[in-house]
């Protein structure tokens, strides 16, 4: 464990916020502890750490991280950057900064890093090589860097599963719900889930799966979960798209004015996210709706 590391950044984080070291040690421990603790002579208990991290607006782990992993502030930036072009589908993109990274130590020689570039690889090695096998192999590939056989998969893992289960969704339909199962019977074993997010992506794919094999009332069942876990979290991510799911499901149930009002809900949602991808298509799908109420 790097203990200047995480007392460099507990100083940073400390000033930003505008506090004194007696600020920060009220009700923790002294002044001359937080002190030491910055200039990396001591390494403070865990019960220490947790509330210096409260006070500092910050998760726990991000200081084990920083420990652990030199140069954190970079990876973070690495992979927020991914995750953009991900979520954007810009691909290309995508692999310019998986291929510049490879050879760069801090993630060859850390397999957790290394991770993050294998899990972004295979999404390339699908979306715009078009070869599933390949694309497969290099997920199971990140994903055994850590998991270790029989525990719980870890979050990032989980998130690999999803994209797994994403590709399946395009090729074999009852192997996409085997993933998205397995998903969710590991998401019910993690005691804490840090990002919230990979559980409104799993209520999402397997939403889609569900509709595909005309199971429309399981689908809306997981739809309105997932409107409820969004609400809870007070996140728009993926909430205009389990609407609309609803919607869908409608639609093919026959049900042309329930359609038309979880579409409208939909719209409102992204056009707050000025998300243009999806308004006018589902604007359209409501014109034709409208036309058989």
């Amino acid at each position: 464990m790097d203990f200047k590391a995480v007392g460099k950044k507990i100083k940073e984080l400390r000033k930003t916020s505008g506090l004194s070291q007696e600020d920060l040690a009220e009700g923790i421990c002294t002044q001359a502890q937080i002190s030491k603790i910055e200039k990396g002579d001591v390494y403070p208990y865990a019960s220490t750490l947790y509330q210096i991290s409260q006070k500092l607006g910050v998760d726990v782990n991000y200081f084990f991280d920083i420990g652990t992993t030199p140069r954190l502030d970079y990876f973070q930036e690495v992979f927020h950057q991914l995750q953009i072009l991900r979520r954007s589908g810009k691909y290309e993109e995508m692999m310019d900064i998986v291929k510049a990274e490879l050879d760069n130590p801090l993630f060859s020689q850390n397999n957790k890093n290394l991770q993050l570039l294998l899990w972004h690889k295979g999404i390339y090695l699908y979306e715009v090589k078009k070869d599933l096998s390949k694309s497969v192999d290099t997920l199971k590939e990140a994903i055994h860097l850590t998991h270790k056989k029989g525990k719980i998969l870890l979050e990032r893992e989980l998130e690999i599963f999803l994209a797994m289960g994403a590709i399946y969704f395009k090729e074999d339909i009852n192997k996409a719900l085997e993933v998205f199962e397995e998903v969710k019977d590991h998401l019910q074993l993690l005691p804490h889930l840090n990002d919230f997010t990979i559980k409104t992506q799993h209520y999402y794919h397997i939403t889609r799966v569900l509709t595909r094999l005309n199971r429309q009332e399981e689908s809306n069942k997981y739809c309105e979960d997932g409107i409820k876990w969004c609400l809870h979290k007070d996140s728009l991510f993926l909430l205009g798209e389990l609407h609309y799911q609803i919607g869908y499901n409608m639609e093919l149930m026959n049900k042309p004015e329930e359609a038309v009002k979880f579409m409208k809900k939909a719209i409102i949602v992204f056009e707050i996210q000025q998300d243009t991808r999806h308004i006018q298509f589902i604007k359209n799908r409501i014109k034709e709706l409208s036309a058989l109420i």
